[in-house]
């Protein structure tokens, strides 16, 4: 009898203004997903508490203002925040995949939560390379996040955006055998092409790794874009572009996507069919040629200090009388 789980992708607007007002958006969202049955729910890209809109339309001499007010509420991890998203989806029993702006002292990254549905933080990891307008905001990621991880859902790994164009990258996860992919865009970005691109990507991937695809974009309203920018013809570049949709592994839409407004997609992932597509054509399997091609994954965490000795702790030295 095949394994059944129900998926949820999310695509709702953020509070551009408050970490804490898209928190209890991410809190309640859940709770209606898991009301509905979910097993796992998908957020978009950096949703908390927003996608740094701004860096996209204003030029550079203009964001610092709303560069640092990111970084007053971007999310720590672990943190309040954090704990409270963990206490959720064990209170539902859920797996939840939220895309937060990390903060790290000084630098802001795009990172990937996955939760699993006794609450663990099972992986956190940050977009390797940010694209274009968004390197004015983050800093890079590293291979220790190129990682598929086990979760009550299944095997279940984690892109952002652009990432899925780097076929390394995907391919990394792909090796890892991972049986669900979860994907996150922004949305409400650049336009209708920008979700006809999603939707290429995710179809490919779908069938490229024989697994089942969970995308959620994000949903800005009128007023928001107004917010981000006065100049109506940047505005434009501010609509469209949203596809939060649910694939499987045969490349076909487990239901129709979400391409304006908000709301919740589901499916029913039927399990059986990761298996189905293998046998026929399974890429890290009997369809490879490791002696021919392969890849090399460093996943060694990145760090400025290495120690190589045993650190002697400084005495203090008290004041003489």
């Amino acid at each position: 009898m095949s394994r059944i789980v129900k998926a949820a992708a999310v695509q709702i607007a953020p509070d551009l203004t408050s970490r804490e007002a898209t928190l209890a958006r991410v809190l309640d969202a859940i709770d209606e997903a898991a009301g509905n049955g979910a097993d796992l729910i998908v957020f978009p890209e950096t949703f908390v508490p927003y996608y740094p809109y701004f860096s996209f339309v204003l030029p550079p001499v203009q964001q610092g203002r709303p560069h640092l007010a990111l970084y007053e509420e971007a999310v720590t991890v672990p943190s309040d925040e954090t704990r409270r998203v963990a206490e959720r989806a064990a209170h539902h029993g859920v797996v939840v995949v939220l895309g937060v702006n990390e903060r790290d002292h000084g630098s802001l990254y795009n990172a990937q939560l996955i939760f699993d549905a006794c609450g663990t933080l099972r992986l956190k990891r940050r977009k390797i390379t940010p694209t274009y307008h968004e390197r004015m905001v983050w800093g890079q990621g590293d291979g220790a996040g190129l990682q598929v991880v086990d979760t009550r859902v299944g095997r279940l790994g984690a892109l952002a955006c652009w990432e899925h164009y780097n076929p390394l990258a995907r391919y990394a996860l792909m090796t890892q055998h991972e049986e669900i992919h979860a994907a996150q865009f922004p949305g409400s970005l650049v336009g209708p092409i920008f979700a006809e691109q999603i939707e290429v990507t995710m179809r490919h991937h779908a069938l490229e790794s024989g697994c089942f695809v969970v995308n959620a974009t994000g949903w800005l309203t009128g007023e928001q874009i107004a917010s981000v920018t006065p100049d109506e013809a940047l505005q434009n570049g501010l609509r469209g572009g949203c596809m939060t949709c649910i694939i499987t592994p045969e490349g076909r839409h487990a239901a129709p996507p979400l391409t304006e407004g908000e709301g919740i997609l589901y499916a029913d992932l039927d399990m059986g069919l990761v298996t189905k597509r293998k046998r026929m054509m399974d890429s890290v399997g009997h369809y490879s040629r490791p002696e021919l091609l392969s890849l090399r994954h460093d996943p060694t965490p990145a760090a400025n200090r290495r120690v190589t000795a045993p650190e002697t702790p400084f005495q203090s030295i008290p004041l003489e009388d």
